[in-house]
């Protein structure tokens, strides 16, 4: 083979219109993929994740062969893997000798900070490429951004719309409103019919992944069993039009609610496919405004869903790459607490907490509510420290990346960048569990107490919260009325709910 140029895919980047690849030769260019365990190890992954990741990458190494590309591929078990993305990329150009190393921009800072150092360590060219995979880039995230006091995403996710046509009559928005949130907050009921998401049986490179997993990673937290994930972009499809047929309909509807025993309820679980790019996000929408426009789905599921991908996740990813790295010190609350044991274990009397995290344990999985309004808030109210909130949810999640997972964990979950993201903290007593979830029949507290130790510890907590960050957040116009009513409650009632809150995290 003639020098040609060494072409870098990373585990996020399994798309055949990825930007490093866009002016690939098969003749003279090859392409490197490595499993390092650095990677795996950065933080505890859980195995599914793992196994996902590693799988879909051999199978797109496949996709890339039957393409005629020479794909130079080190396995996480092969005896000279370096074990860092560095040590890799030497090895690879010490084999090869290529004319430059090509790589589509990281979607992570500390890969991003690593990158900056390649041609000066291994000394070669490197060119990095924009990843255009994205609606906005980093450049016009920033230029919307400046000289605004407030970067709301209702704001961004409007231009977004203007921008890509995406419900759009003209200039105006199709039904005459950008945001049907409001219709998208149903209770659901255990007797509604719930689709199951489309499950793939593993192939025989994803039980080698299994195994490898299983071996190599058993002190992780989560199940790595049974696993049903796609791995290749067929089968990413496949789930997608699944979704569309299937549970879209509903989605918007009862996109907050949550059952005992329903882990998936309407929601597409598509977040994987995304972010590792065995789906693009546009091509997604439009597919999806198609089923709306066809009469298939209703406005507010379908504007729902495409706001969750040009609205929330291109609006988290500009936040990152605009405040990296010093977005991730944030500690709004100055909270140190570590997060209690049972985030690892699923037990606890907390019958909500239980659900949502022995469902992570198991799935890999759960969706935006139960992030946010369980496991998140409560986590927020005990006063847990943000960093380490956001490196469990990093850990557990299968579309866990970073970029995405940061702004929402630190800045959206536990409010720990001061209102940036969110104009006021998510934190919630057990009536709002109450009544988006069945959790509370039948839990070893009741939700209908509001001190003493039979009490559901969410309602003290979302007091004691308040109350002790009162400094910091009484000027908040959204939280006005609710410190008026706390100044109207007797002294025995306060004492009552400070005095349960005090004696439940001395307990914890």
């Amino acid at each position: 083979m003639a020098q040609g140029n060494l072409i870098l895919i990373l585990g996020d980047q399994l798309s055949p219109d990825i930007s490093s690849l866009r002016d690939a030769e098969p003749a003279t260019d090859r392409i490197l993929m490595a499993e390092v365990m650095a990677e795996a190890t950065f933080v505890k992954h859980h195995p599914k994740k793992i196994i996902f990741c590693l799988s879909a990458m051999r199978h797109f190494a496949e996709e890339l062969r039957e393409k005629g590309f020479d794909v130079d591929y080190t396995r996480l078990d092969d005896d000279q893997n370096a074990g860092d993305l560095t040590g890799e990329v030497r090895r690879a150009i010490e084999r090869h000798a290529p004319a430059k190393l090509i790589v589509t921009e990281a979607g992570e800072w500390r890969l991003h900070e690593m990158m900056r150092g390649w041609e000066d360590d291994l000394g070669i060219e490197v060119e990095v490429r924009d990843d255009t995979r994205f609606v906005c880039s980093h450049h016009e995230f920033a230029s919307w951004a400046k000289g605004r006091k407030q970067l709301r995403m209702e704001n961004f996710y409007r231009e977004m719309r203007v921008r890509t046509g995406l419900l759009m009559d003209g200039d105006e928005p199709a039904g005459g409103k950008w945001n049907y949130d409001a219709e998208n907050r149903k209770p659901a009921k255990s007797d509604l019919f719930m689709p199951e998401p489309q499950r793939f049986e593993p192939d025989v490179i994803t039980r080698d992944v299994i195994a490898l997993v299983k071996e190599r990673f058993a002190d992780h937290f989560g199940d790595a069993e049974p696993f049903w994930f796609a791995v290749t972009r067929k089968d990413a499809e496949r789930a997608r039009d699944h979704f569309i047929r299937e549970a879209l309909a509903r989605f918007g509807d009862y996109q907050d609610a949550m059952l005992r025993g329903e882990k998936f309820l309407y929601h597409s679980l598509l977040s994987f496919y995304i972010n590792a790019g065995l789906l693009d996000p546009l091509d997604l929408c439009r597919r999806i405004e198609e089923a709306y426009v066809n009469g298939d789905a209703p406005l507010n599921a379908v504007e729902g869903f495409i706001r969750q991908i040009i609205g929330w996740r291109e609006y988290v990813r500009g936040i990152y790459w605009l405040k990296m790295p010093d977005y991730a010190a944030s500690n709004f609350f100055e909270a140190e607490r570590a997060l209690p044991d049972f985030y690892w274990t699923g037990y606890t009397d907390m019958a909500c907490l239980a659900a949502a995290i022995t469902q992570t344990k198991e799935e890999a999985y759960a969706h935006h509510i139960q992030r946010l309004m369980i496991t998140g808030n409560f986590a927020m109210l005990i006063g847990a420290n943000p960093k380490e909130v956001h490196e469990w949810y990093l850990a557990v999640y299968a579309d866990a990346y970073e970029w995405v997972e940061m702004p929402n964990t630190i800045g959206m979950s536990q409010f720990a960048d001061g209102g940036l993201l969110g104009s006021k903290p998510y934190a919630a007593g057990g009536n709002y569990i109450n009544k988006m979830s069945d959790y509370c029949r039948g839990c070893r507290y009741d939700v209908k107490q509001k001190t003493g130790g039979e009490a559901c510890p969410f309602n003290a907590l979302y007091w004691d919260f308040l109350v002790r960050n009162e400094e910091k957040l009484r000027g908040n116009q959204r939280l006005s009325r609710i410190y008026a009513n706390w100044d109207r409650m007797d002294a025995d009632t306060k004492r009552g709910y400070r005095m349960t809150a005090h004696h439940f995290l001395e307990n914890l």
